[in-house]
C-alpha cells in the first residue's frame, strides 16, 4: 500500500526540511504533505565522529513550504572528576565519590523528573539504594503513572544557537575519556549538548552495584575558533556518548558504538564504517497525525571487568505515550552483537508501533535510479530488507527511492529475522573515496522467543538527496500495544558484513532494471542469482508473478562471472500504475532460492 501522511515535527518541537508531495489517489489515508531529513551526512560525521546523522519527522508546515528549525535552549551540568581513596571501604568511597547516588529509594526520585540534577546531602549519598537489574524498570513504571515532561536544559550565550560546524568544533579530550589507563578493552567518550541535540541525558557509571552520576565539566570539551568570546570551560551537559576499544587492532582504540539523539543509535562490525542506525522503538511512523519520537533519558554504563568480552548499557525511554527501560549487553568483534531486553509502560494505547525498528538511505541503485547527474552507479546505505519469516522462508525485497511515499507490510507469524542490508561489497560499485559505502554494515534483528502475529513494515520515502534517511523497518505487533500491563520484547542485533545465518540456496546478488522499445513502455529486469545451490548442473526454472501487467520472455542462463545464474524477464504494465513482482528459483518443482520480491510504481 501507498501512504502520504501530514508533516510533523519532532521531539525537540523543530521543523525539519518539509517539502510538499502529491498526495497519492490510490490509498486513502491522509491528504498533507510530509517529508522526513537529516543535516547533512559528511558533516555530521565530522562533528560527532559518529558517522551519519539520524532522520526526523516534520509537522505544522505548510504544503510546499521549507521551514528552517530554531535551536532549543539547553541547560548544562558538570561532570565528577576522579575520586580519591580516604580510608574507607571500596563500596563507601564509591557512594560518596561523584555526582550524586540515587537517595531515597528508587520510586521517589523517579517522581521527580529533575532528580538526575539535584543536589543531595553526603548522609543521602551514604545511603544510596544498589544499582540490579530491575532498577531501571522501577524507575520506568514509575514514570509512567505520570504525564511525560520533556527534559530541558538551558545553556548560555554563544552555546544556545551553535550552527554546524560551530558544534563540530566543540570536541571531547580523549586524554578524559572515561576508564582510560585501567588496563580495559573498553573507553567511553562524550558528546556536549547543543545544535540539533538540545535534549539533556543523564549518564551514570555503575561499580559493583553503586550508580554514579557525571556532572559537567568544561575542562572535558575544549571549544575551538568557530565559537567567538567563549569560555574555554563552559558547563556543557551531554548528549550522548560512544564507546571505543581495540575493535579494529589491539593497540588503537577505535569507535564502535554510539548513543546519540532521541532513542538513535549505531554500531559498526570491524573494519566497518557507520552506516544506518537503529532506534528503541517507533511510534506512529507514516502514520497520521504525525510520528512521536521517544527519547532515551538517562543511561547507566556498567563498569567491564577487565579481559570482559561485553559491556552493559541501561537506558530509560520516555515519550508521551510509554516509558521503557532498555538493558543492551554488547559484545564487538567481526559482527559487533547486541542482545537487547526491552520492558515498556505504556501510557496511552499504542495501535501503531514498531519494534526493532533500523533507519537508512537509500538514494539509487543498478535496480532504481532516479538521480540522473551522479557519477556514482549506486549511493545507498542499505541496499534491500531481507526477512526469514515463521515459515522459513526467505524473502529479499530491494530497496527503492519512489516518487511518492511507500508502506509496505509483509505479514508474518514469530518472525525469526529482517533487517537492512548492504550486499554488494565491490567499491567499483559506487565509486565514493570519501562515503565508501562498501564498507557500511547490515544490521539483522534476531528476535528472541515468541513475538505473535504482526508483519515487518517497510517505509520508502522519497529524497533528491543523500544526506536524507528515507528507509525505516520495523516489527509492528498485529493488535499494538495497550496500557495497564507491561510489554517485554528481546531480540539480538547484529552489525556486520551480511546476514548471520546460514544459508544453502540462492541468494539475490543483483537486481538491475532497464526498458524495452524505442519508448520504454516495456521494463527490463535482470537479477543475478549465486550461492551453493546453484553448483548443480541442471539449470533451475524461474517462477515469475505479477500483481498486474504481463510478463514475457523469461529467461534464465550461466553466469559464469560468479558462478551462478542469470534471470531475465519483461514487464509490460499496460494501464497499472502498481505492480507487485515476485521471483523464485525451482529444481523439480522445490523452491532452492529467497523470494524476490519487488514494487514496481510508474
Amino acid at each position: 500500500m501507498i501512504a502520504h501522511l501530514p508533516c510533523e515535527k519532532d521531539m525537540a518541537g523543530r521543523h525539519r526540511n518539509c517539502r510538499n508531495w502529491q498526495q497519492n489517489r490510490h490509498i486513502d489515508l491522509a491528504t498533507d504533505a510530509f517529508i522526513w531529513g537529516r543535516p547533512n551526512r559528511r558533516e555530521f560525521r565530522r562533528l560527532s565522529g559518529a558517522g551519519e546523522s539520524r532522520w526526523q519527522a516534520v509537522r505544522g508546515c505548510t504544503p510546499g513550504s521549507v521551514e528552517e528549525f530554531t535551536s532549543g535552549k539547553n541547560e548544562g551540568f558538570r561532570t565528577a572528576t576522579e575520586m580519591g581513596r580516604t580510608g574507607m571501604d571500596r563500596r563507601t568511597v564509591l557512594r560518596h565519590a561523584g555526582a550524586w547516588a540515587l537517595a531515597g529509594g528508587v520510586l521517589s526520585l523517579a517522581a521527580r523528573l529533575d532528580w538526575a540534577r539535584a543536589e543531595v546531602t553526603e548522609e543521602a549519598q551514604a545511603n544510596a539504594p544498589d544499582f540490579t537489574a530491575d532498577t531501571v524498570k522501577r524507575i520506568a513504571a514509575d514514570l509512567a503513572a505520570r504525564p511525560f515532561s520533556k527534559p530541558e536544559a538551558e545553556l548560555p550565550e554563544p552555546f544556545n544557537k551553535l550552527s554546524a560546524e560551530q558544534y563540530r568544533d566543540i570536541r571531547f579530550r580523549p586524554e578524559q575519556a572515561i576508564w582510560r589507563d585501567q588496563h580495559l578493552d573498553y573507553e567511553i567518550q562524550l558528546f556536549p549538548l547543543g545544535y540539533l541535540y538540545d535534549v539533556p541525558v543523564d549518564i551514570w557509571l555503575v561499580e559493583e552495584g553503586v550508580p554514579r552520576k557525571l556532572k559537567a565539566d568544561g575542562t572535558l570539551f575544549t571549544i575551538g575558533p568557530q565559537i567567538p568570546n567563549a569560555p574555554q570551560e563552559a558547563p556543557f551537559g551531554f548528549s550522548g556518548f560512544r564507546v571505543h576499544g581495540p575493535i579494529n587492532r589491539a593497540d588503537v582504540m577505535d569507535e564502535y558504538v554510539v548513543f546519540q539523539g532521541a532513542t538513535y543509535f549505531r554500531a559498526v562490525g570491524r573494519d566497518q564504517r557507520y552506516g544506518l542506525s537503529a532506534r528503541g522503538l517507533a511510534i506512529n511512523t507514516a502514520k497520521p497525525p504525525g510520528e512521536e519520537f521517544p527519547i532515551f533519558r538517562s543511561f547507566w554504563i556498567e563498569k567491564p571487568a577487565p579481559g570482559a568480552p561485553e559491556i552493559v548499557v541501561h537506558a530509560l525511554l520516555d515519550s508521551p505515550s510509554t516509558t521503557g527501560a532498555y538493558r543492551f549487553v554488547i559484545r564487538p568483534g567481526p559482527f559487533t552483537v547486541m542482545d537487547i531486553d526491552a520492558t515498556l509502560y505504556p501510557r496511552n494505547e499504542m495501535p501503531h508501533v514498531g519494534l526493532a525498528p533500523l533507519t537508512s538511505m537509500f538514494l539509487h541503485g543498478a535496480a532504481h535510479r532516479r538521480v540522473r547527474n551522479d557519477y556514482r552507479s549506486a549511493v545507498h546505505d542499505s541496499e534491500g530488507l531481507a526477512i526469514l519469516n515463521g515459515n522459513g522462508e526467505r524473502i529479499w525485497r530491494p530497496l527503492t527511492n519512489p516518487k511518492l511515499l511507500q508502506v509496505s507490510a509483509f505479514v508474518d507469524k514469530n518472525p525469526k529475522g529482517f533487517g537492512l542490508v548492504q550486499r554488494d561489497r565491490s567499491f567499483e560499485s559506487y565509486e565514493d573515496l570519501d562515503a565508501h559505502y562498501e564498507r557500511r554494515p547490515t544490521a539483522w534483528v534476531e528476535p528472541k522467543g515468541d513475538w505473535g502475529e504482526g508483519y515487518v513494515e517497510l517505509i520508502e520515502i522519497p529524497t533528491d538527496e543523500e544526506i536524507h534517511d528515507n528507509i525505516v523497518a520495523y516489527w509492528k505487533p498485529a493488535k499494538g500495544i495497550a496500557p495497564g500491563k507491561p510489554h517485554e520484547f528481546s531480540y539480538r542485533l547484529h552489525w556486520g558484513d551480511s546476514i548471520p545465518v546460514a544459508w544453502a540456496g540462492a541468494r539475490v546478488r543483483k537486481t538491475r532494471r532497464g526498458s524495452v522499445g524505442r519508448k520504454g513502455e516495456v521494463v527490463l529486469f535482470v537479477l543475478d542469482f549465486d550461492g551453493p545451490a546453484l553448483k548443480e548442473p541442471e539449470l533451475p526454472v524461474a517462477q515469475v508473478s505479477a500483481s498486474a501487467g504481463t510478463i514475457s520472455n523469461v529467461v534464465v542462463r550461466r553466469h559464469l562471472e560468479i558462478e551462478g545464474i542469470r534471470c531475465s524477464f519483461e514487464l509490460d504494465p499496460g494501464s497499472a500504475d502498481l505492480i507487485e513482482l515476485r521471483v523464485v528459483l525451482k529444481r523439480s518443482e522445490r523452491v532452492i532460492s529467497e523470494s524476490w520480491l519487488y514494487r514496481w510504481t510508474s
